[in-house]
């Protein structure tokens, strides 16, 4: 980890780079992904199929993107006890979080007596990234598309990428059939997403996208905003752990280690404490640890270049420092944690206490796993069963209530210069 110091003469020129960069936006990274959503745009099915080739390895046809009933009853019969058991615990514990998320319909008076209000309807068909790669995340199913599910959306379409043989885990092939998932699609990366975003003759366009993946996929979502609508921008696994010296060592240094194993390479994590004691402490753990690691050759290189051990002046300076880095996943391992997490306001979830690793919400909490980084939790929350409903507002006038209105009316109607709109109330009396 790169160990900086509030005594560290360029203390303020270090907290600058390591707050400055997003891993939400790279020039290189959009201009390779504009070229892909252009070519899905232009020939479709033909450009997904290339795609899957140069990207995947896999050799198919337009007519092989779509997953057959028979893998997924191939899935269903081959999934054992344990992965049963496994998906259905977190399946519930994710529809009762969710359920508790969705909105309700209300309506009210205005000051002219008029009925105004909201409904939410869910979206009709919408489309979820599933990543795959070498970590099929059979928890972003359930972590998705129950949330679909639970809102009431009719077609759910699935993405994820393909090995080289074509196949798609069967595990996640599992988990999204039991969440709610009423089409699969063996397309990954950018060209998924502009394939929901846009349609193709084998993929019919999606109202709104959903879920996390690589920074190509962040890109493509960004690009299409318009196109389509999205939830939020889930690139690489973050992960800052904020404590203090009652913190344990061992523990901060295998959470870390965890968020860097995803294998991306753009991973990033943070320890922040104004505990010198602890920032030695941590190293050292990390040290005894990494050698047995499965995933060493994955996380070093993520330790080496995006990992940062910050020793703050005060535990105020270290809050400060957290807000302004909206992590993806915070950890609060502190004296009085609970009090201490009021004052957070960006982070993407929290985790309260020595024991809350981020992997209960990573698999089985409740609160959808998908959360914003690379500094976007400065404007985004979480993934929510909310998002999946379409907001319409209702607005329901009487003719008394109308009369009331028709003065003020008239007023905005003449400031603005337009006379049909205040003639189109006159007229009805």
């Amino acid at each position: 980890m790169k160990v900086i110091r509030h005594t560290d003469a360029d203390y303020p020129a270090k907290l600058a780079e390591v707050t400055s960069p997003s891993s939400l936006f790279d020039p290189v990274i959009e201009e390779r992904t504009r070229a892909i959503v252009e070519a899905v745009r232009a020939r479709g099915d033909a450009a997904l199929v290339e795609f899957t080739k140069r990207f995947d390895g896999a050799t198919l046809s337009s007519d092989g993107l779509a997953i057959t009933q028979a893998e997924f009853m191939r899935a269903s019969l081959g999934a054992d006890d344990s992965l049963r058991e496994a998906v259905a615990l977190a399946n519930k514990n994710i529809a009762a979080y969710s359920k508790r998320c969705l909105r309700k319909n209300w309506t009210a008076r205005n000051v002219q007596g008029a009925k105004v209000g909201e409904k939410f309807d869910p979206f009709h068909r919408v489309g979820v990234y599933i990543p795959g790669g070498m970590a099929p995340l059979v928890s972003t199913a359930l972590m998705t598309v129950t949330l679909a599910k639970v809102a009431g959306c009719k077609e759910i379409v699935v993405c994820t990428p393909c090995g080289k043989d074509g196949s798609v885990n069967p595990a996640l092939l599992y988990a999204a059939r039991v969440a709610g998932a009423t089409e699969v699609y063996r397309v990954g990366g950018a060209q998924a997403i502009a394939a929901m975003a846009l349609g193709t003759s084998t993929i019919r366009r999606t109202q709104k996208i959903f879920g996390p993946g690589n920074a190509y996929v962040v890109a493509a979502k960004r690009l299409l905003v318009g196109y389509v609508a999205i939830d939020l921008l889930p690139g690489p696994s973050e992960l800052l752990v904020l404590a203090d010296d009652t913190a344990n060592a061992k523990f901060a240094a295998a959470d870390l280690i965890a968020q860097a194993e995803h294998g991306s390479g753009y991973e990033r994590v943070w320890l922040v404490t104004p505990s010198t004691k602890l920032v030695s402490a941590v190293e050292k753990a990390i040290a005894k640890q990494l050698p047995k690691a499965a995933r060493k050759d994955l996380i070093e290189p993520v330790l080496m270049k995006n990992s940062w051990a910050i020793q703050t002046k005060t535990m105020d300076d270290a809050v400060a420092l957290t807000n302004q880095l909206a992590p993806e996943h915070l950890e609060i391992m502190t004296r009085n944690a609970g009090k201490l997490s009021e004052r957070i306001t960006t982070a993407g979830a929290i985790f309260l206490g020595p024991w809350t690793p981020t992997v209960l919400g990573d698999y089985v909490a409740g609160p959808s796993h998908t959360l914003p980084t690379g500094g976007a939790g400065l404007s985004f929350p979480g993934l929510t069963a909310d998002m999946f409903q379409r907001r319409t507002s209702l607005v329901e006038y009487t003719k008394p209530a109308l009369k009331k209105s028709l003065k003020a009316v008239q007023k905005f109607a003449e400031l603005e210069g337009l006379q049909g709109h205040g003639r189109s109330a006159e007229v009805r009396f």
